[in-house]
């Protein structure tokens, strides 16, 4: 058996930003499961992912009952299914067993136990009250769910072209301006020559775990937020250093508080679902729009970095030659 220790668990497996519902109530004791987990047992993270999403359904079932106590069981339910959900990644990180399917298999059960415990939530409190409020209710929590997600994926793809595109572009610039310096006789810039090879390594990285603060091309993407906005690098750092990232109210938050929060309110107070699914569902909307006004600032500052590189290339470039690689980014290219 393997003999990890809880900084093994928190070292290899912690995300570099998270969302503060997992940081403060979820890692404190998923690490404590993973670390058991991992030196105790066999279980893989396939089927770590399948256990939450049994759980997530039986969280469903206990819903869809509708009475208090049961609400309250539903509630645990999910919070436990959500952190078996967290352990599997923990789990592949920490034993480097992680795989394509498993990743595949991770996002659409999280959809499925959101569409499951949506409906069971919803179905069971209109059977109780014969309110069709929850049926509109339901199809926006599915709704807004797969708005979530989806925006993300795309966005999130979209500026890894970008900063690709600009890493490939500034590589090549950097690299005509070396030769000509060489061509000249004229001294070679180590500064331009160090940076030249820190761009040309553009090593693949997680997502979440990915540190781009210092990258070039991530700089010059965050460049219209930060002038707009100059108390985040205030904050950052906390941010930072507690690992929670700024986006307060994720997908994570919004799941939830339906889930979670909106149950326990309801068994406290009858009819609480809705109008903490309604606070719930404003706070994610509130926080997707910064995050695409974001990025709207992003696509601007690209177009103007790319205008910039693309003068630098054509001065220095003495022939024609085959297109740059950053010209077959494809969407990237249409994003300003």
């Amino acid at each position: 058996m393997a003999n990890f220790t809880l900084d093994d668990v928190r070292q290899r497996t912690y995300k570099a930003r998270d969302a503060w519902w997992t940081v403060l109530l979820v890692d404190p004791l998923a690490s404590r499961l993973v670390r058991f987990t991992a030196n105790r047992t066999r279980i893989t993270p396939n089927q770590l992912t399948v256990g939450a999403l049994i759980l997530g359904l039986a969280a469903g079932g206990c819903f869809a009952v509708a009475s208090w106590p049961w609400l309250l069981a539903g509630a645990l339910l999910y919070h436990l299914s959500f952190t078996l959900d967290c352990m599997d990644g923990k789990i592949a990180r920490l034993k480097g067993t992680g795989s394509v399917f498993g990743a595949w298999l991770d996002y659409i059960f999280d959809r499925v136990r959101v569409l499951a415990c949506a409906i069971a939530l919803m179905g069971g409190q209109y059977h109780a009250t014969h309110n069709t409020a929850y049926i509109w209710t339901a199809l926006a929590v599915v709704f807004l769910d797969m708005l979530r997600y989806m925006d993300a994926l795309e966005i999130y793809k979209v500026r890894s072209q970008m900063r690709a595109t600009l890493q490939a572009a500034r590589h090549e610039a950097d690299s005509l301006e070396l030769a000509a310096q060489r061509a000249n006789g004229e001294a070679v810039d180590e500064d331009l020559l160090s940076a030249a090879g820190a761009i040309a390594d553009d090593p693949e990285a997680d997502m979440e775990n990915r540190v781009v603060g210092d990258d070039p091309a991530n700089a010059a993407l965050q460049q219209g937020f930060n002038e707009r906005f100059p108390w985040y690098a205030r904050i950052r750092p906390f941010l930072t250093a507690t690992r929670v990232r700024p986006h307060l109210i994720s997908g994570i938050e919004f799941q939830m508080g339906v889930f979670i929060v909106a149950p326990i309110a309801a068994a406290i107070i009858s009819g609480a679902i809705i109008p903490v699914v309604i606070l719930s569902a404003a706070g994610m909307l509130a926080f997707e729009l910064i995050i695409i006004y974001k990025f709207w600032l992003s696509t601007r500052d690209y177009s103007r970095t790319m205008t910039k590189l693309d003068a630098r290339i054509a001065t220095h470039r003495t022939e024609p030659a085959a297109a740059p690689e950053y010209q077959q980014t494809g969407a990237a290219t249409s994003t300003g």
